[in-house]
């Protein structure tokens, strides 16, 4: 399916150009995303995506084809697997962007192949669950470009070392690895909305009375089958 996309910021071109380009900086703006290494062309990572109750993952990677500065235009192109089913996602994304009244105005492409969960939902409700995530996507991005980094501050100077005070032990233990934050799934019911929530279950609803239905019909056939074995046997 395509979906196409467009959002805002509040910063020249070029400055906009390079924050999309840094990765680890606007990774955060993505529900459920974490990005595990990136070497400025090929990204690795993981987008939690959570469909009533049950969570997939979904782990790949994402190569920039296309880098071009000058024509502010960059593609992407990704690809998933879910870590534990036969689901797959696949998807190229074309980024252009445009000067616009002292502001950056960036449009997306996605052309966007699902297979699994999040499949059932259809283009409909893919595409406006596309354009809540490009809403919020666009404030987060547009808060960290108007943040500035603070000023770093003077560490104290120690206080002199009293006569005959014993030395703080060095190296006496190894330094404890860095906590790493677990990621929040993308939640798509939440994320769509009530109007859009009431369809899906409208049509799970639908989806369960049609399997229930054809249940019932199988064990009315059997039990009718059975009926007329032991009538026939008398």
């Amino acid at each position: 399916m395509e979906l196409h996309h467009e959002f805002t910021v509040p910063v020249p071109v070029d400055d906009a150009w390079h924050a999309l380009l840094d990765i680890e900086r606007v990774a955060p703006c993505l529900p459920g995303a974490a990005v595990e290494s990136y070497d400025g062309r090929t990204v690795n990572g993981s987008v939690k995506v959570k469909v009533g109750p049950v969570t997939v993952t979904y782990r790949g990677t994402a190569v920039f084809e296309e880098q071009d500065e000058g024509a502010h235009r960059m593609v992407l192109v990704a690809s998933g697997r879910e870590t534990r089913g036969q689901g797959t996602a696949r998807a190229t994304v074309t980024g252009t962007l445009t000067e616009r009244d002292g502001g950056t105005a960036v449009s997306v492409d996605t052309d966007l192949t699902v297979t699994g969960r999040p499949a059932q939902f259809g283009r409909g409700v893919l595409a406006e669950v596309g354009d809540r995530l490009v809403g919020r996507f666009a404030s987060c991005l547009e808060e960290r470009l108007a943040a500035r980094p603070a000023a770093p501050v003077a560490e104290a100077a120690a206080p002199p070392a009293e006569a005959g005070a014993a030395a703080p032990p060095v190296g006496t233990g190894a330094a404890a690895p860095p906590v790493r934050e677990e990621t929040e799934p993308l939640d798509l019911l939440r994320t769509a909305g009530l109007p859009v929530a009431k369809r899906v279950a409208a049509a799970l609803a639908a989806a369960a009375a049609v399997a229930l239905a054809a249940v019932g019909l199988r064990r009315r056939g059997r039990t009718r089958s059975g009926r007329g074995r032991k009538g026939a046997r008398r």
